[in-house]
């Protein structure tokens, strides 16, 4: 079953161009397109977040860790009654029956090594190799986007701008704060020091700008000319975000902060860490469990805060490669090659699961250890960019994923 999807999409794509042109005209009519990449850093097994515990070799694989099937205690979240989501997902699978998430499973980048560093290299510069281009491909994307560059388009969310952000289009950065919040006797204070220095007094009001945006306190402001960066200049004091909010829904609400304003960025990039289970990963319950719950109660802020703007919005999970389909001696799982990856959110059609799927028998494992890759990852970022952001084909295939002609388009993934 899931082979017949796979090649009826294959088939849909040989009238790609036809299909993409419909598909921009509908989004563009329907309103501005949102895009969140989260970069799961660290390795996924996707064989523990989307289980197929309908393959007959899976239990065996994974032993005291495998999940059984949905409506057992312990059990998997239904899906298409092959594969299943692990039980810590439930707003994930609340998408899923929502027909607003894709899981993508057996899929990989061109890389093949087990390397983390080569391997989020690749993943992020759009090329095939380690090291091969030194530009990311959002950003590239975000260059060949039809129409003047009037305003940044995108936005890094994090200590530093990742790879798959820097190039040469404009793109803005925000980072949680570290410190406690000034009060606002000092921002004023900070504010009339910089007040004589034109670059500082315009790097102070853009940080505070960038904080209200984050906050979701320039809705109202940023229409009438008397946003942040105004107010900063008068010597008014915006508050950053609280400093002692958690990390990673921190950088949700500050996601969807930013992609709210109706001039605002179109794209934002944040990233997890923490995935790499080489010992006690857990099953149902457990290490991995947990940062799997964590996920999808940031996924569930997203889609609350972001509010009818969810509608317009597709997120996008991935990481730089699985892991291996037995249990190691540490009761963990060691650095493998296919995965799963994530396509959530309103402008999604979803409610599927999309794999070619290999099966996990010894011989069809990737060199006797790994789920073998059967999907390209470029397929479905080319895609994405194409139906979602109107990134034109031509780019996709020149500029943002050069040397890439075998990875064909994945259509039909966003809602026409």
């Amino acid at each position: 079953m899931q082979r017949r999807e796979f090649l009826n999409l294959a088939t849909l794509a040989a009238g790609g161009a036809l299909l993409t042109s419909r598909l921009a005209l509908a989004r563009a009519a329907a309103g501005p397109s949102r895009f969140v990449l989260a970069i799961m850093r660290g390795a996924l097994d996707g064989l523990a977040a989307a289980p197929p515990y309908g393959d007959s070799d899976y239990a065996a694989l994974r032993r005291e860790f495998a999940l059984r099937a949905p409506g057992s205690a312990g059990g998997a979240l239904p899906l298409d009654g092959f594969f299943g989501l692990h039980p810590s997902l439930a707003f994930t699978q609340q998408c899923y029956a929502a027909r607003e998430l894709i899981v993508l499973h057996a899929l990989a980048s061109p890389y093949r090594e087990r390397s983390h560093f080569d391997g989020q290299d690749v993943l992020e510069n759009g090329s095939s190799h380690p090291h091969g281009l030194q530009t990311g491909w959002l950003n590239r994307a975000l260059a060949a986007l039809p129409g003047p560059a009037e305003r940044e388009a995108g936005v890094a969310l994090g200590q530093n701008v990742p790879l798959v952000m820097r190039g040469s289009a404009a793109v803005t950065s925000w980072s949680p704060s570290k410190l406690a919040a000034p009060d606002e006797d000092t921002l004023a204070r900070i504010t009339d020091l910089y007040a004589g220095d034109k670059l500082l007094a315009t790097r102070l009001a853009d940080a505070m700008a960038a904080d209200a945006m984050a906050a979701g306190e320039g809705d109202d402001q940023m229409a009438g000319g008397t946003g942040a960066a105004d107010s900063a200049a008068a010597g008014k004091v915006v508050r950053p975000v609280a400093a002692n909010a958690a990390r990673y829904a921190e950088l949700v609400h500050a996601a969807a902060g930013f992609l709210r304003q109706e001039n605002g960025p179109r794209v934002a990039v944040f990233d997890t860490t923490g995935w790499d289970t080489h010992a006690n990963e857990g099953g149902a319950e457990g290490q991995l469990a947990g940062r799997l719950a964590a996920l999808d109660k940031g996924l569930a802020a997203l889609k609350e805060e972001l509010g009818p703007a969810w509608s317009d919005t597709a997120v996008l999970l991935i990481t730089e490669f699985g892991r291996t389909a037995a249990i190691n001696g540490t009761r963990g799982t060691d650095h493998g090659t296919a995965t799963v990856a994530f396509l959530a959110g309103g402008a999604v059609a979803g409610g599927r699961v999309i794999a070619d799927w290999p099966g996990l028998s010894a011989r069809a494992l990737y060199q006797g250890r790994d789920l073998a890759p059967t999907l390209d990852l470029r397929s479905v970022l080319k895609a994405v960019l194409a139906e979602h952001l109107s990134v034109p084909e031509r780019a996709l295939e020149q500029a943002v994923f050069p040397d890439s002609a075998a990875a064909r388009p994945l259509r039909g993934l966003m809602r026409g």
